[in-house]
């Protein structure tokens, strides 16, 4: 499947409504997705063992997106099969007055994958040339240079051996209105939705043109943005699988060499067997 069309190149400006939250590359047939979707996950829980392993790599995945884009959703489909040991996943909500008292990447450096690892940010670093500019919650002359801070720690992870991956979901205001209804409608899932959803479409054109900042001004070749058109969750959860599986290809991992002696060990198995 092609996803370079996808990527965001560093320095490219990007106008939202120009890019279609229902495209998907001309696929029609979720059954076929959710076949390959499987297969992506099997290779997933398989790169991830190597890289737990090896322990010479960690992988961080950003996503990001309005209300009801689905980052919970892709959390569950796509994550599903990979094994909790070597997984974690960070939800970055309202600052705690700790937080706060502290610089505004201080609560995202402690969640940073470790060698081995991998981390998911449902929301992340980014809240804070989104949410803080959109809400003026700092002034604009301390939002504005957030943005030199973001990628230089993000191209320090990269230098000491964190790949990243950054997605947008993009999604329609129409289609995020009818996934609201479904949870009004849904008792399992009521729990989700707040009068704050509904507040935060008022600010729908501000949040896209934060978003498009934050594109052109933070998407390198060591940490890319996705933007990833996610009216159609099935299309929205197979890209992302295919981009993360190439992903974790590149680093052409390696199982650790075997440090024992395999045959001893072999020999003191059968022995034992002999003995029971």
């Amino acid at each position: 499947m092609e996803y370079k069309m996808f990527q965001v190149r560093p320095g490219r400006n990007i106008r939202l409504k120009k890019i279609d939250p229902g495209y998907s590359l001309g696929h029609k047939d979720e059954v076929w997705a959710k076949t390959k979707l499987l297969k992506y996950t099997q290779k997933l829980s398989l790169l991830q063992y190597k890289l737990y392993a090896e322990k010479r790599h960690s992988l961080l995945i950003c996503l990001q997106g309005m209300d009801a884009a689905g980052k919970d959703g892709v959390i569950r489909h796509v994550f599903s099969a990979m094994n909790p040991q070597g997984t974690r996943v960070c939800a970055f909500k309202v600052p705690t007055e700790e937080e706060r008292s502290h610089d505004f990447l201080w609560r995202v450096e402690k969640q940073v994958p470790a060698k081995g690892e991998i981390a998911i940010f449902n929301r992340s670093h980014y809240e804070d040339v989104l949410a803080a500019r959109v809400h003026k919650l700092v002034a604009k002359e301390l939002w504005s240079e957030r943005y030199d801070c973001i990628n230089n720690f993000e191209k320090n992870l990269s230098e000491s051996g964190t790949h990243i991956l950054k997605f947008f979901l993009h999604i329609s205001p129409g289609e995020q209105l009818a996934r609201f209804k479904q949870r009004l409608d849904d008792p399992q899932r009521q729990w989700k939705i707040s009068e704050a959803d509904y507040a935060e479409r008022q600010c729908w054109d501000k949040y896209m043109r934060a978003f498009e900042d934050v594109f052109s001004r933070t998407s390198t070749a060591y940490a890319p943005w996705y933007i990833i058109p996610a009216d159609h969750k099935w299309f929205r959860n197979l890209l992302i699988s295919k981009i993360i599986v190439d992903e974790l290809e590149s680093m052409e991992m390696q199982l650790p060499p075997v440090q024992v002696d395999i045959a001893a060990i072999r020999r003191k198995y059968h022995k034992a067997q002999k003995s029971r």
